[in-house]
C-alpha cells in the first residue's frame, strides 16, 4: 500500500483501535497499514453504505466514495448509512456526516458523479483498492477494465432479492503456478441481455441482504491493505440468506489468456 508522510497512531487512536491492535494478525503494524491506505467505494447505496461505515470504523485513512444521487425514502429500508433527515439531500453529504461522526481520523473524498471511461483513469488511479457496489453490468466491467489497468485491487460485490456474490479480482498479480489470476471477463464472458435482470426496484430485495453482502466486501478490503487471510481472488463466494447457504466456486484466466 502507498505510504504517507506520518503512519503513527496517537494515543486516541491506539486507544480507539485497540481491540484491532491485540489481534496477532492485525497489531500495530497492520492498524498503520489500514491508516495509510486509499480506498475507493463506488456507490453510496446498499452495499456502499455498510462498506464506508466498517472502514471509516476500521481506521482506513482515505475513503473516496463515487456517487451522484440523492436520498430517497425507498433507500431508507437498506441504506444505511443515510437517515430520514437526509431525504433529498446528496448521498455523499450524508456519507461524509457519518463517516466524519463514527471517526475523525478519516478523510473523506466525495466523487459527485458517475464513473465513466473517461473520468475513471484519474479517479482509480488515486487509490490503493477499490470495492465497487454499484447496481448494472456496465460499471461492474468498466471498474473491472479501470482497476486492471491501474494495477489495484477490486472487490466487487452484487445482490438480488435473498442472495448475493462477491469476489476479488487482482489480475495484475499472478499466483503460485506463475499464472495471472482471473479478469472480471473469465468469469462472467458477457453481460446478460438488458431487461434480464431485474432491478431492485422491480424484484425487491431484503435490506439485510446488502448488509451482509457490504460488509464482507469490507472485510475481504481490511484483509487486503492488512495482507492477512486468503482473499477471494479466483473464488466467487455465493450467497443465499433464504436458505443460509454459502457456497464458494473456483475460477481461473484461461491458459491463452
Amino acid at each position: 500500500m502507498t505510504t504517507t508522510d506520518d503512519d503513527s497512531l496517537g494515543p486516541d487512536e491506539i486507544a480507539r483501535y485497540a481491540r484491532h491492535i491485540v489481534l496477532p494478525e492485525v497489531g500495530g503494524p497492520g492498524q498503520q497499514a489500514l491508516k495509510r491506505a486509499r480506498v475507493l467505494v463506488v456507490g453510496a447505496g446498499g452495499i456502499g453504505s455498510p462498506v464506508a461505515l466498517y472502514l471509516a470504523a476500521a481506521g482506513v485513512g482515505q475513503i473516496g466514495v463515487a456517487d451522484d444521487d440523492t436520498v430517497s425514502l425507498s433507500n431508507l429500508q437498506r441504506q444505511v448509512i443515510h437517515e430520514t433527515a437526509d431525504i433529498g439531500r446528496p448521498k455523499l453529504d450524508s456519507a461524509a456526516a457519518r463517516v466524519a461522526a463514527i471517526n475523525p481520523h478519516v478523510a473523506f473524498t466525495p466523487h459527485r458523479l458517475r464513473i465513466d471511461a473517461e473520468n475513471g483513469p484519474a479517479i482509480v488511479g488515486g487509490y490503493d483498492l477499490a470495492i465497487d457496489g454499484s447496481d448494472n453490468f456496465s460499471t461492474r466491467y468498466l471498474m473491472a477494465d479501470l482497476c486492471e489497468a491501474a494495477r489495484i485491487p477490486l472487490v466487487t460485490a452484487a445482490v438480488q432479492r435473498f442472495s448475493g456474490s462477491l469476489t476479488v479480482l487482482a489480475p495484475h498479480r499472478r499466483d503460485a503456478e506463475g499464472r495471472a489470476h482471473a479478469r472480471y471477463r473469465d468469469l462472467f464472458p458477457e453481460a446478460p441481455p438488458p431487461g434480464v435482470v431485474p432491478s431492485c426496484a422491480e424484484a425487491g430485495i431484503l435490506g439485510t441482504t446488502t448488509g451482509v453482502l457490504g460488509t464482507l466486501a469490507a472485510n475481504e478490503a481490511i484483509k487486503l491493505i492488512c495482507g492477512i487471510g486468503d482473499p477471494l481472488i479466483g473464488r466467487l463466494l455465493m450467497i443465499d440468506l433464504l436458505a443460509m447457504r454459502f457456497e464458494t466456486i473456483r475460477y481461473r484466466r484461461p491458459k491463452s489468456g
